[in-house]
């Protein structure tokens, strides 16, 4: 594949303003699909289970087989659609979306089209220095999702070059919820940066309803990125791609940025953009062509015949709208302010995606401070090195318990360290580990001055230059001593002995 061309980000933004709009689809996590009794298991059952084993003949479109509607997924729907300020439409209709779906065995998708059921609504998105950008919402609609296609035998995994392909419907008929944004204006330089905060504020929108575990790199949460871009003072649209399925908040805002630079080159070159989707590819940070994109008349849309309009009494409405949490934007800011963090150190973790994990610490007992120092430091690290998300390695009732024992003086920093390693090993709770590697600081003043004792024993030019005055050089029997221990042992305390035994 030929690299494109790219235009420096700056210089394409002095020739063209950015046009954005986004398709966030949305998995939700009710027990059975959207239109058949079939299962659909939390993650990590879904992952684990054999090909074509989560299904129902509605899943293979089998014929005689009737749809019936999820009224879980219609509750979580409506619930989305209030979140996102969307009104709630008296009726709605479900629509086929005929296609060539090859992982859909009935050859087409039961949709929503023209009878949404939540319509006109207004999401805030914070970016990272506070400013506040409003995301219109057009519409956001039920509809079920595609299995799952294995291309066999070529050198990509992609279906070019492949021998043969294998499908699994395991996941056709899970219900999902898109949302879909109107024309985004106004953005500029900051266009990547809104494409990667929209898809958080989803996230985060979704995670609090409880309706979804939104996580992109599962597939729970999907974004569709259309970019289009238009010469300064030109009233007409450009053309616009729309990159699928980007599956990280980073890729998003890369891959937002990549299309501004390819599209911006085209252009300066006399060329035309082609209305199309296109591929993101995480290892080189690019877009690749896939098809024409369609509009909605090829489509075909047309009433599902089987199944009635959805007419959710206003008294559900009501309800669900009062259950309603709190929006991601004021729960940030009031958190901010319990919390006592300036912006930079909240930065860290609400860019992290962190917030909800440092929350459930601090509920477990540890302190804001000492929370985000654990989340945002050693846990990340580790995370980062093993390439494996913070929240699968520790849980924050165990970090709220290992931090309890560095203010018992059971630990130090640096033993408690080495506990957390041995509970994201599986060795047990931050008690269990100190337990079984005897970790605890040496707390016995006895064993600590016998150590200290020989040290200075074996630094008379040391003990005598602390006699002297010099109190620093107690650093060399202080390292002495620590090294003794195994790291078992307060400095602190450490250093009030020697200065004591010294001046015996």
């Amino acid at each position: 594949m030929a690299t494109a061309k790219l235009m420096d980000f700056d210089k394409a933004l002095e020739l063209y303003e950015p046009v954005l709009g986004f398709e966030v689809h949305v998995e939700l996590n009710t027990h059975t699909k959207m239109f058949s009794d079939a299962p659909n298991p939390a993650n990590e059952l879904y992952h684990a289970a054999e090909p074509n084993t989560l299904i129902a003949p509605v899943d293979l479109g089998l014929p005689g087989s009737l749809p019936v509607v999820n009224e879980t997924a219609i509750r979580s729907s409506i619930s989305l659609g209030l979140a996102l300020g969307c009104s709630i439409a008296p009726s709605s209709r479900f629509a086929r979306k005929n296609y060539f779906y090859p992982d859909l065995g009935k050859n087409y998708q039961i949709s929503q089209y023209d009878e949404p059921i939540a319509f006109e609504g207004s999401v805030e998105v914070e970016l990272e220095d506070g400013t506040i950008v409003q995301i219109p919402i057009e519409r956001a609609h039920m509809e079920e999702d595609a299995g799952k296609l294995t291309h066999m035998g070529g050198a990509t995994g992609r279906i070019q070059g492949a021998e043969y392909s294998l499908v699994d419907y395991n996941r056709a008929g899970v219900p999902l919820v898109e949302i879909v944004t109107k024309t985004i204006f106004g953005t500029e330089h900051r266009a990547p940066e809104v494409a990667k905060a929209y898809v958080a504020t989803i996230r985060d929108i979704v995670r609090s309803l409880g309706i979804s575990e939104a996580r992109l790199e599962r597939g729970n949460l999907r974004c569709d990125a259309n970019v289009s871009l238009r010469p300064r003072g030109q009233e007409k649209l450009g053309t616009r791609t729309e990159t699928k399925n980007v599956n990280s908040m980073r890729s998003v805002e890369r891959a937002v940025r990549y299309e501004i630079q390819r599209q911006a080159q085209i252009l300066a070159d006399g060329g035309t953009i082609t209305q199309e989707t296109r591929h993101w590819h995480e290892d080189t940070g690019t877009t690749s062509p896939g098809r024409p994109k369609s509009d909605a008349d090829d489509y075909r849309y047309f009433p599902e015949p089987d199944l009635l309009p959805v007419e959710p009494a206003a008294e559900l409405i009501d309800a669900l709208r009062a259950e309603l949490p709190e929006q991601p934007v004021a729960r940030r800011r009031r958190l901010m302010a319990e919390w006592g963090f300036t912006d930079l150190e909240f930065q860290d973790v609400r860019n992290g995606g962190l917030l909800e994990v440092v929350e459930a610490t601090i509920a477990a007992g540890a302190t804001p401070a000492t929370a985000r120092k654990w989340w945002t430091g050693e846990i990340t690290r580790l995370a980062n090195s093993q390439e494996k998300d913070v929240t699968e390695l520790v849980s924050p009732e165990n970090v709220a318990a290992l931090q309890k024992l560095v203010d018992a003086g059971t630990l130090t920093d640096k033993l408690a360290r080495q506990v957390l390693e041995g509970v994201i090993a599986g060795e047990g709770t931050p008690q269990e580990v100190v337990d079984g590697r005897g970790l605890a600081v040496v707390s016995d003043d006895g064993a600590l001055i016998a150590a200290i004792d020989d040290a200075l024993a074996a630094q008379p030019d040391v003990l005598a230059k602390i006699k002297d005055g010099k109190v620093q050089a107690a650093g060399a029997v202080i390292g002495a001593v620590m090294k003794a221990m195994k790291g078992q042992a307060d400095a602190a305390r450490v250093r009030e002995l020697v200065l004591e035994r010294a001046a015996q």
